[in-house]
């Protein structure tokens, strides 16, 4: 196994910015603590001291915290507290940082080929989403183990044209990819293989006869769009014969 490490820049702002979040609420939260400690509400120690497990637990700032608890002559009780700047700068350190490990030997994958491989997870996600959506591979009513590996291999299949159905719509598109008139608004997006199926489906033939073949009858701009980009002749409605 291998171990890769790799930073991200926009990961690390992220992270900044939520710990600056999070430092800020906390701090707001203790400041009014901090004011109303020895009062009505938090007469005690232990009061105190639950509300600072409440406020550390909610804000996420148990390892940086550090608090005192006091009393003056009369035995009322105060606090004080403050951030660990040692804590907030070695978590700022690893801002930023992951890793990842892979199987892959290094003659095969260098560095960022691997990372190129991991950051296309999401298509691959998305796959399963429309394997389990528009393809319904669930449930499987099937009585033996055999009809169900043939199913899911006729699925499979399935999903592996519906798939080549998008990307040739895609690289037809060019480099920017997107189209109207897939919605109503018309606006421009990347077409998925179920919004360029819904609007395939919905094509009706006409049957022929000997001296009339039968024709496809296109109902909207957008279906005989998407079969130009298909590169599909409509007019071939038969298959030839030999």
């Amino acid at each position: 196994m291998r171990r890769i490490l790799v930073h991200s820049t926009a990961v690390a702002a992220g992270q900044q910015a939520a710990r600056a979040k999070r430092l800020a609420k906390a701090a707001e939260d203790l400041d009014k603590l901090t004011a109303a400690a020895g009062g009505r509400h938090y007469k005690t120690r232990e009061k105190i001291v639950a509300r600072i497990g409440v406020v550390t637990a909610k804000r996420r700032v148990t390892s940086c915290l550090r608090w005192h608890i006091t009393a003056d002559e009369h035995g009322t009780p105060g606090l004080t507290w403050h951030f660990d700047q040692d804590v907030l700068k070695a978590e700022a350190a690893v801002d930023g940082w992951y890793a990842l490990i892979t199987s892959v030997p290094a003659n095969k994958a260098d560095p960022a080929q691997v990372l190129i491989h991991y950051k296309g997870q999401g298509a691959v996600e998305r796959r399963y989403h429309d394997f389990k959506g528009p393809l319904a591979v669930a449930p499987v009513f099937v009585q033996h183990n055999r009809r169900v590996a043939a199913l899911i291999q006729v699925i499979c299949l399935a999903l592996l044209v519906f798939c080549l159905i998008e990307r040739q719509v895609r690289r037809a598109l060019g480099p920017d990819e997107t189209m109207a008139g897939l919605y109503p608004d018309n606006r421009r997006v990347r077409p998925t293989g179920r919004m360029i199926l819904y609007h395939l489906g919905e094509l009706t033939l006409r049957i022929g006869n000997v001296t009339d073949p039968p024709t496809v009858q296109i109902n909207r701009g957008v279906q005989l769009h998407l079969l130009d980009l298909l590169d599909t002749d409509i007019t071939q409605t038969r298959w030839p014969q030999t």
